[in-house]
Parts: C-alpha cells; sequence; structure tokens
C-alpha cells in the first residue's frame, strides 16, 4: 500500500514539475524535413533557429521565459506537414512556428496556424503565393510571415542573369515535378517573358530521378544556350552530371537550391560554375556575419554549412519572433501577429538589417534589392560579382515604404 502511495505521488510530483517547467517555457514549433532529400536546407535551418535560441536563452529568453523548440521531421511530405501541424497546434500548444522548407508542405500545412491565429514565419520555402494564401481583404488577418526570398524575386534575378547580364536568347527551362518546381517553372516563364524571351525547352523530371540524359538532351537538340533550373535536392547534381557526360558546355543558373551541399557533393567538379540567388553567401562581410559563421562552426563542428542561406535565415526568424514577442509583451497569437506587422526594435540579423520588415499588408521581409547572385566554385559558393558585395553594398536594406 505505501509503494503504491509513494508511486502516486511520484508521478503527481513529476506531472507538476512538467506543468511547471511548462509554464516557464515559450513553446515554439520548429517544422522541416530533417531527413532525406531536403535534408541538407532542413538541418540546416533547424541548427540555425537552435542557435539563435540558445543565444536568446542565454541572455534571459524572451518576458522572463526560456524559448523550448518543439522539434518535428516533415519529410518534405505534404501529408506529413499536416499531421504536424496539427499536432504542434492541439497536444503541444506553440504560440508560433517556424519552418517550412518545401513550398508543397506550407501550402497544404499553414492554413492550420490560419485557422488556430498563430504566426508562421516560413524561413525557407520560397513559392510566391506562400504568403498570399490567407491575404485581406478575402482573409480578416493573415498569420503567415516570410523571411526567405519568393520566387517571383528570384525568377526575375535568374532571368535577369541569363538573359540581360550574360546575353545569352535561348534558354531551357528544367524543373522537378514538385510545387516548387512547377510554381518556380510558371514564374520564370513570366520572368523571361517579360525580356520578350521564351524558353526553346521546358523539361520535367521527378524526385529520387538519377538520370537527366534525356531531358537535357531535348535542351541541347532545341539549341539551347543557357540551363536554367528550379528543383530541390540532388536531382540538380544529375543535370550538371548529363551535360559532363554529353560533353554539352552550357551554363546552369538557377534557383538558391543550386548552393546546396547536396548539388555541390553530388555534382563534384560538374557542379562548378553554376550560378544561383543568395540572401547570404558563407563569407564574413560583416561583423554580424563574422560570429554567426564562427558560432555556427563551433557548435555545429563543420567548416562549410550544408545550406547556408537556410541555416542564416532560420537564425534571424528566431529574433524576428523574439522581438514580436517581447513587443507583444504576451504569447496571443494575435498580438504577436501585430507586433511582427509593427515591429520597432531594429533588428540586425544575418541577412540583412530588419527595420519594419513586415506591415499589414506586406508579410515579405525579404525585397529584390537584398539578394546577390552566387557562383559555386572548388566546392563552395563565393559571390558570382563580387562588386555586388563590395562597401555599403555588403548589408542591403528593404526600401521603406
Amino acid at each position: 500500500m505505501k509503494l503504491r502511495h509513494l508511486v502516486i505521488a511520484l508521478a503527481a510530483s513529476t506531472a507538476f514539475v512538467s506543468a511547471a517547467y511548462a509554464a516557464d517555457t515559450i513553446k515554439i514549433g520548429l517544422q522541416g524535413p530533417f531527413t532525406g532529400g531536403s535534408a541538407s536546407m532542413g538541418v540546416s535551418m533547424r541548427d540555425g533557429v537552435k542557435l539563435a535560441a540558445e543565444e536568446i536563452n542565454k541572455a534571459g529568453g524572451v518576458l522572463g521565459k526560456q524559448i523550448q523548440l518543439i522539434e518535428r521531421d516533415d519529410e518534405a511530405k505534404n501529408e506529413v506537414g499536416v499531421q504536424i501541424s496539427q499536432e504542434l497546434i492541439n497536444k503541444e500548444g506553440v504560440i508560433a512556428t517556424l519552418g517550412y522548407i518545401n513550398t508543397g508542405v506550407a501550402l497544404a500545412s499553414q492554413r492550420f496556424y490560419q485557422e488556430a491565429e498563430i504566426p508562421v514565419i516560413n524561413n525557407v520555402a520560397t513559392g510566391s503565393v506562400i504568403s498570399q494564401q490567407f491575404k485581406p481583404p478575402e482573409h480578416k488577418s493573415n498569420y503567415i510571415f516570410r523571411t526567405s526570398a519568393n520566387d517571383t524575386i528570384q525568377s526575375g534575378m535568374i532571368a535577369n542573369e541569363a538573359i540581360k547580364r550574360q546575353g545569352f536568347k535561348k534558354p531551357a527551362i528544367l524543373a522537378d515535378s514538385t510545387n516548387y518546381g512547377q510554381l518556380g517553372k510558371d514564374d520564370m516563364t513570366k520572368a523571361l517573358a517579360s525580356m520578350d524571351v521564351k524558353p526553346v525547352a521546358v523539361e520535367k523530371f521527378n524526385v529520387g530521378d538519377t538520370d537527366m540524359t534525356a531531358q537535357v538532351l531535348r535542351a541541347k537538340e532545341a539549341g539551347a544556350d543557357v540551363i536554367l533550373t528550379y528543383a530541390i535536392g540532388p536531382e540538380l547534381a544529375q543535370i550538371a552530371n548529363a551535360m559532363a557526360k554529353l560533353g554539352w558546355k552550357v551554363p546552369l543558373i538557377g534557383s538558391w537550391t543550386l548552393s546546396m551541399a547536396s548539388y555541390i557533393d553530388t555534382a563534384g567538379a560538374n557542379g562548378d560554375g553554376a550560378i544561383m540567388p543568395q540572401t547570404f553567401i558563407q563569407q564574413p562581410t560583416t561583423p554580424k556575419r563574422k560570429a554567426f559563421i564562427e558560432a555556427y562552426q563551433k557548435k555545429y563542428n563543420v567548416d562549410r554549412m550544408p545550406s547556408p542561406v537556410s541555416a542564416a535565415q532560420g537564425y534571424d526568424s528566431v529574433y524576428l519572433l523574439a522581438a514580436a514577442i517581447k513587443q507583444a509583451g504576451s504569447t496571443d497569437g494575435r498580438k504577436i501577429r501585430e507586433a511582427l506587422e509593427n515591429l520597432n526594435e531594429k533588428i540586425e540579423g544575418v541577412v540583412t538589417i530588419y527595420d519594419k520588415p513586415f506591415s499589414a499588408t506586406d508579410h515579405e521581409a525579404i525585397t529584390a534589392n537584398i539578394p546577390v547572385m552566387g557562383l559555386v566554385k572548388g566546392g563552395r559558393v563565393v559571390p558570382a560579382h563580387p562588386e555586388d558585395l563590395e562597401g555599403d553594398k555588403a548589408m542591403r536594406i528593404k526600401p521603406k515604404g
């Protein structure tokens, strides 16, 4: 009988301690693909978020409470993302969520946060429609924010690089079959059309495909003088490998995912020369970036980040959310949203200095003037045009108004 009472007392004590810990923390969801083909993006984002949360907690937390990250691996699968979102909201009681790598997962999942009036900061997913899904006046308020460069921005940069800066006239587009790839392909086609250019070939492939010879050959036979890509995962490397196999040397210019370790490492020497938009290149061009790079390298015992863009955007998203919670003086979703839309504190981030990054009608922190073009060279990403990061151009800031 005494033993039974002891067990009950211990259980009650454990429950009390758990409840007390929960009351002393601020639960934030952290969702992304930490396994599979998109893992280099997901893990880098997660590690950037964890680094920022650790720094904030060491400095006293937010509203006197510690940030508690509730991590979930969505495996880059829409159905898993939907399940996780509901679990984080209904079971874990998160007050906000950071993450989303894949456009399809974001579009399928974030509606649950919108309905629950819980803010989401998309810190990697780039599909143009993501931040517009619940935009007023069709919806009373929009709880979806973003700290990555959307595909309207990126497709315009890619087209400008290929057509205006380098003078190519016959682009071919190779895009994967995901929401990200197909929506990006549409954005790319529109960007080219604005320059009176029509692609000579548009090819599609699936996630998991290991041979792109047929698609690349059709682009070659169509007379393409440059390949433009929109895809996720290591399939991008197979495009570079197929071009090498055919002995066909034309430039490869595409979305930011060409900077991923899964592309660089799988393509090897064939991957050199690829060009893509980047919000952050792993170089210490500002004191903040230097500190971030060194802290990341020390904490995770790496030299090259698997996806520097994902890590930096993830890191910055935590500081923006923390500032909003502090300003709101509350963990209420509506108050946090209102604070994000009118942040008083200027946040010096890794990607940029955030000075009123959002408003009630604009939930995009990144504008077209912020990213620069990166270049794969010797297994790393470096500036494609070093002059873009010289002097005061090293830190680019969203225009006011």
